[in-house]
């Protein structure tokens, strides 16, 4: 079983920026299809983005295309995702997620809460207007 602890939430002014970091620990990374999600309160815990280890294919969510950025350092065992242009909407609990399974360019498997075994505790973000 993999553990995932997040960090680097916090508050931020609409427009502004954060970079979020997941460090994956229990199983070898290059192994793991990771992803981030997110949930605001009353609302289904919907996914921002994901990417394949081997080749760094990523798949994103239509909400944060263009202002997201998911990456990951394996030699750190980290994932990262940086928050550009931030908006009111795009607060909410953030949460990394991860799966061992098979993934390429050709196939990613879907950014969908059922695709992950391993949740971490997840990192408030709030922007304010």
């Amino acid at each position: 079983q993999v553990q995932l602890v997040e960090s680097g939430g916090g508050s931020v002014q609409a427009g502004g920026s954060l970079r979020l970091s997941c460090a994956a620990s229990g199983s070898t990374y290059d192994s793991l299809y990771m992803g981030w999600f997110r949930q605001n309160s009353g609302k289904e815990r919907e996914g921002v983005a994901s990417i394949c280890p081997g080749d760094g294919s990523t798949v994103y969510g239509d909400s944060v295309k263009g202002r997201f950025t998911i990456s990951q350092d394996n030699a750190k065992n980290t994932l990262y995702l940086q928050m550009n242009s931030l908006k009111p909407e795009d607060t909410a609990m953030y949460y990394c997620a991860a799966i061992r399974t098979y993934c390429s360019s050709a196939y990613l498997p879907p950014l969908l809460l059922a695709t992950f075994s391993s949740w971490g505790q997840g990192t408030q973000v709030t922007v304010s207007s």
